[in-house]
């Protein structure tokens, strides 16, 4: 005798019951603008008739880290979604405030990343907090958080993870970016409040504030789209793709700035170097004194600065270090020769 199928409860988020079979976009109200008009979260639910994970994709937590914007869009439209097994919580933009107002922080200039758990009662970043911790991720099993480097920093595309959870660990491999980092919590940080809740998360940082890079996104989808083949939310590829295997840094370090000046930078993203190497100059305007930046370890450039314009103490160039070096090398240029993800790496799953 065959068992029958266990039937899915419905989910609820914001008050709103989102039946199985199901994909229903709404909106999270979040408070009022100085002119009275309303501001909300968008959000898009992927409710599965079969059972599974509960997987919350969020972007735009710093507002202007766009990025994750456009890669939850394209998540959005791909096909096979449809069939999925369990649910996915689709959130492109959670700091609207910032987002609109093209700045990382609230019009209070809290930083929102700081600001989990939350409360109801608190400051806007503290009652935005509470909201989206309430709904979205206590409503999830995994989540994956989507940034960029700061304002004029780029990363190379990376996750970051506490990497002492196995599950948590699973997810980081699984998302298969070039480098993953053994990230230390910070406190008031979303991955924080989760690891507090024993919800498994990880971090993608990938590009930089407020510029669309393509490599990322292309990156982000590959990731999170692997991600949810690993949970099983998906069916697999059916088209072999030489992905690189992730390598974990030991450590990351910032090489800094002796003296202001204008920099000349060497050193692009994804580049090994060897400890005592010139990462670049820091010139005066006239061009009568140029200070070498050398690398004060040997590793791989995962961010930098965007801004040639420096002064004394300022992070220049972010390294990370590993066991084998050339390991990375190899993972980060076959991470680079890496083509779109396309229609044909999907099926609907046929059990």
């Amino acid at each position: 005798m065959t068992a029958k199928p266990v039937a899915r409860e419905p989910l609820r988020i914001a008050e709103r019951e989102i039946l199985p079979g199901s994909r229903v976009r709404f909106e999270i109200d979040i408070g009022r603008r100085a002119t009275g008009t309303q501001v909300a979260i968008p959000v898009e639910v992927i409710h599965g008739r079969r059972p599974g994970p509960c997987l919350f994709v969020c972007a735009a937590i710093h507002g202007d880290e766009i990025n994750g914007v456009e890669i939850v869009r394209r998540l959005l439209m791909r096909p096979g979604m449809a069939n999925l097994r369990g649910t996915l919580i689709a959130v492109p933009i959670v700091n609207v405030f910032g987002f609109v107002g093209l700045s990382r922080y609230l019009p209070d200039r809290r930083d929102l990343n700081r600001s989990f758990p939350g409360t109801k009662a608190g400051s806007l970043a503290s009652r935005l907090a509470h909201s989206f911790l309430l709904e979205i991720a206590e409503n999830s099993t995994h989540g994956i958080d989507l940034h960029t480097g700061t304002a004029h920093r780029s990363n190379l595309p990376q996750v970051r993870a506490s990497l002492d959870n196995p599950e948590t660990e699973r997810l980081a491999r699984a998302f298969r970016a070039p480098v993953i980092i053994d990230a230390d919590i910070r406190d008031g940080s979303l991955r924080h409040a989760l690891v507090e809740r024993n919800i498994p998360i990880v971090v993608y940082e990938a590009g930089e504030a407020l510029r669309f890079d393509e490599q990322s996104i292309r990156a982000g989808v590959r990731g999170v789209v692997s991600v949810m083949r690993e949970l099983n939310m998906i069916a697999p590829t059916t088209r072999a793709v030489a992905v690189p295997e992730p390598i974990v840094a030991r450590s990351t370090h910032w090489v800094r700035a002796e003296e202001g000046g204008i920099l000349r930078t060497r050193a692009r993203l994804g580049t090994s170097v060897a400890y005592g190497e010139r990462l670049g100059v820091i010139a005066d305007p006239l061009g009568t004194r140029e200070i070498p930046v050398l690398a004060s370890y040997a590793g791989v450039v995962i961010g930098r600065t965007e801004l040639p314009l420096v002064h004394a103490g300022d992070a220049l160039f972010h390294l990370a270090t590993f066991e084998d070096l050339s390991r990375v090398t190899v993972s980060v240029e076959q991470f680079q020769r890496l083509e779109p993800i396309r229609d044909s790496e999907f099926r609907d799953r046929a059990d």
